[in-house]
């Protein structure tokens, strides 16, 4: 359902989950060594039940659906009245159920996701991802305007209908507000902020020049961004509301793109330091910054740090003619590149797994969000072309 108020549309599709997140303790379960998948069955007497599931389990990149005799477990999801579905899990021949519980939600897929995201964590012992939801820049009819959507790409709406340029999305933590660029009022990069629940918005940031690449704190109570009011693009951070900035870097080279470590204590950004893009780190509290040796590419940007993980950074590097995905393990010195897309693979976001990426592939003129499963290299499609143009994702759960 859309409401519309002003220029901003309010996307009512999501509501917050009423089943329980106890912890499920559930017997170790071989990953198939050559896939690195785990083969599971799924199972539902309801169609569209069905339907939702596995295509689920099938973007997971995690999983292979296989036969109850083939699978580690036979997950299987039924109604259980209203918008409730039962979740049970089991495995063996013949089965013994090992786990029961009832999800409920505010409509049935968003049961059925959750009792997903239960099975992810109960077998795979990471979290799941399917009933989270993207903000994205989409394009239609060549009107730009951010987006609001589940993983599933079934239930889209405009955010804004400003008819001006919109960059970089990104979610609070509490995904009850998001950040955004935009040319909108002043045709300048301003950052602006909105609230869901109202439509209201406010300029965080609307300085002389350029604002850009704004990103809330793990704890949402800071945010992050890179500004040019000093007549240089530097890396600057304020409270929530955008006051009180403080500059953390100062030179004459160009920085962008910041992005928070886990614990909301170090800086990962763009800068040409070097004459070419690179990736650094800085504190958060200000400090030297210091360059990460990606050693893969002559162009490093776009960085996102892993939620789960202080060791890996993904990041956008040039390689050969085109972009791709790489990422950075601190624990090996060096990054690796994850895609081998044709034209370009570019704007990683992560995922609240620290596993998946959803990323934007620009082909032929055209963009698109893949998701991708940096464990078994899996690339899948996010939404058909007929979508239009989508690009710049940021994920919350």
């Amino acid at each position: 359902m859309l409401f519309f108020r002003g220029s901003i549309l309010l996307v009512a599709i999501f509501a917050p989950f009423s089943g329980s997140a106890d912890p499920i303790q559930l017997p170790n379960a071989t990953v198939d060594g050559s896939s690195k998948q785990m083969g599971i069955a799924f199972e539902s007497s309801d169609p569209r039940i069905s339907t939702i599931g596995q295509r689920a389990f099938d973007m997971h990149g995690g999983y292979r659906l296989a036969s109850p005799a083939q699978a580690a477990f036979v997950v299987r999801i039924e109604r259980a009245g209203g918008s409730a579905v039962l979740l049970t899990i089991g495995s063996g021949q013949p089965y013994v159920e090992q786990f029961r519980q009832t999800v409920s939600a505010n409509d049935l897929q968003q049961a059925v996701l959750r009792a997903c995201d239960l099975t992810v964590q109960a077998t795979l012992r990471i979290p799941g991802f399917f009933a989270g939801k993207l903000a994205f820049v989409g394009k239609q009819r060549g009107v730009s305007e951010l987006y609001v959507s589940d993983m599933m790409f079934s239930r889209v709406g405009p955010l804004t209908s400003d008819r001006a340029l919109v960059t970089g999305p990104s979610w609070s933590p509490s995904g009850r507000s998001l950040l955004y660029t935009t040319y909108f009022k002043t045709g300048y990069p301003d950052i602006y902020k909105v609230d869901l629940s109202t439509g209201n918005r406010v300029a965080v940031a609307n300085f002389k020049g350029t604002n850009t690449g704004g990103k809330f704190s793990p704890d949402g109570q800071r945010i992050a961004m890179a500004l040019t009011s000093s007549g240089n693009s530097e890396i600057y951070v304020a409270d929530a509301n955008g006051k009180g900035a403080r500059r953390l870097t100062t030179n004459k080279s160009l920085e962008a793109s910041p992005a928070w470590s886990p614990d909301g204590r170090r800086l990962v950004f763009t800068s040409d330091a070097m004459g070419k893009p690179q990736l650094y780190e800085i504190s958060a509290s200000g400090g030297p910054m210091r360059r990460i040796p990606t050693n893969v590419s002559s162009y490093c940007a776009e960085p996102v740090w892993n939620p789960l993980n202080p060791n890996q950074i993904a990041f956008t590097a040039a390689v050969g003619r085109g972009f791709q995905i790489a990422l950075y393990d601190a624990t090996k010195g060096g990054a690796t590149i994850l895609t081998s897309e044709a034209d370009d693979a570019v704007e990683p976001t992560w995922m609240n797994d620290g596993r998946h990426l959803v990323f934007t592939k620009r082909q032929n003129g055209r963009t698109r969000l893949m998701l991708l499963d940096t464990e078994t290299k899996q690339v899948k499609p996010l939404h058909t072309p007929s979508f239009g143009d989508a690009s710049s994702a940021s994920f919350v759960y």
